[in-house]
């Protein structure tokens, strides 16, 4: 498929349509994220370990999901169907929690969100860059990262102003969280058109496995999900706002400002990647993740909280929607939806070892020890792509120095 150009260079519909869809899951899902570790820890009376290990069981054992679904998105030759069916099941999922009354119906709640997002990520993540020029990977991954993180400014942002109005109602706000939801599944079915994949042009046998990516990609998983063991759940930097001193009513708000951050930045980081190295960006983030992860630790008043919640938002603009756009760039065109899969089961499933251990640091020792413990894995994963990039460099300057060799 030939993408036509859009407003930005290089878009296609899908890019566009995507962006809203997710636009409105995430007012959704934010509505309720932003208030379920304090739901845990203040309505039902959790402990950090087991709010930990919540998150980590519904992010890790869902992550298998991603691979499957991008296997069978690949395997069908269909993006559509299965990215809709994803959001279906997210949105689904919602009476769940506004109905829980302990801890584990909590649970389930989360495990089911997550496995609708295991299903929904891949197809889409495959379906943007199939409708994206090359050169701009970039723009479309972070154009499509930005839409989604507004929403994820709107939902906290409702989410307290319902809670100022009906004092405290979490369950209230999950009610109504269902709203967006339907209607991006709406958006899916009406506006996404199905792209005719490599695979279903030319038949190609595919399989789940990793031996049909090269080292390049290998070694990216894995620095990825070593960098993703200490990157912990947003859970725990909520429950840090409030340790330091931030009042539940306001905590909302703060979330809000971090995704507004992100939101703002993220087209303009995609266009530096796009323009100067991906791997650059990819490189700083994980840099500037492993210094934020310190100030976190040390953190001791309300006004620190807030600059290190803007500093965040600044990190995932510089990697999260740049990473999957530099995976567009190391992977066979007609594994693309498996390698999305694998690549976020793989970041996904690091989020059960990464919950427990955070949840266990923190009541075993302190706070700040969770955060300590992020920052020295992201300082171990940005020695780790230093390396990578100077061989994965030497590789290129060897295949130039090789006449009649294609890269």
């Amino acid at each position: 498929m030939t993408p036509k150009k859009g407003i930005f260079h290089g878009f296609g519909r899908n890019v566009y349509a995507a962006g809203f869809v997710s636009l409105f899951m995430d007012i959704s899902s934010e509505m309720v994220y932003s208030l379920v570790p304090l739901f845990l820890a203040n309505t039902l009376g959790v402990n950090k370990s087991i709010i930990g290990f919540i998150e980590g069981v519904a992010e890790s054992t869902a992550s298998v999901l991603r691979a499957l679904s991008g296997y069978i998105s690949d395997r069908m030759g269909t993006r559509k169907w299965v990215m809709a069916a994803g959001y279906g099941i997210s949105v689904l999922s919602r009476p769940l929690i506004a109905m829980g009354n302990n801890w584990g119906e909590v649970m389930v709640y989360r495990f089911t969100d997550r496995f609708g997002k295991g299903i929904r990520s891949a197809p889409r993540d495959a379906i943007i860059a199939e409708s994206t020029h090359r050169e701009s990977f970039a723009r479309a991954f972070n154009f499509h990262r930005a839409m989604d993180t507004f929403g994820a400014v709107l939902g906290p942002l409702f989410a307290f102003m319902l809670l100022e109005a009906y004092q405290n109602n979490y369950r209230l706000v999950f009610w109504l969280s269902i709203i967006p939801g339907v209607i991006a599944v709406a958006l899916i079915i009406i506006f996404i058109r199905d792209t005719p994949t490599p695979t279903s042009k030319s038949g190609a046998k595919i399989e789940l496995s990793i031996k049909n990516f090269n080292w390049k990609f290998r070694l990216f998983l894995l620095i990825a999900t070593l960098f993703a063991l200490g990157n912990v759940s947003d859970f725990f930097l909520i429950l840090r706002a409030q340790d330091v001193g931030i009042p539940v009513v306001t905590i909302p708000v703060v979330y809000l400002f971090f995704n507004l951050i992100y939101s703002l930045f993220a087209i303009p980081a995609g266009i530096l990647a796009d323009s100067y190295g991906k791997r650059r960006l990819i490189l700083a983030g994980m840099i500037l993740f492993a210094f934020l992860f310190f100030g976190f630790a040390q953190a001791q008043t309300p006004r620190t909280i807030w600059f290190l919640f803007a500093l965040y938002g600044i990190f995932m603009g510089l990697t999260e929607g740049i990473q999957k756009a530099y995976l567009a760039t190391i992977i066979p065109a007609e594994y693309k939806a498996t390698a999305y899969g694998i690549f976020n089961s793989a970041v996904g499933m690091a989020m059960l070892p990464s919950g427990i251990i955070a949840g266990w640091l923190w009541d075993k020792y302190s706070p700040a020890a969770t955060f300590y413990f992020g920052a020295v894995t992201a300082t171990l994963s940005a020695i780790a792509f230093s390396v990578y990039i100077g061989w994965a460099d030497r590789e290129k300057a060897l295949h130039q120095h090789r006449p009649g060799t294609v890269q």
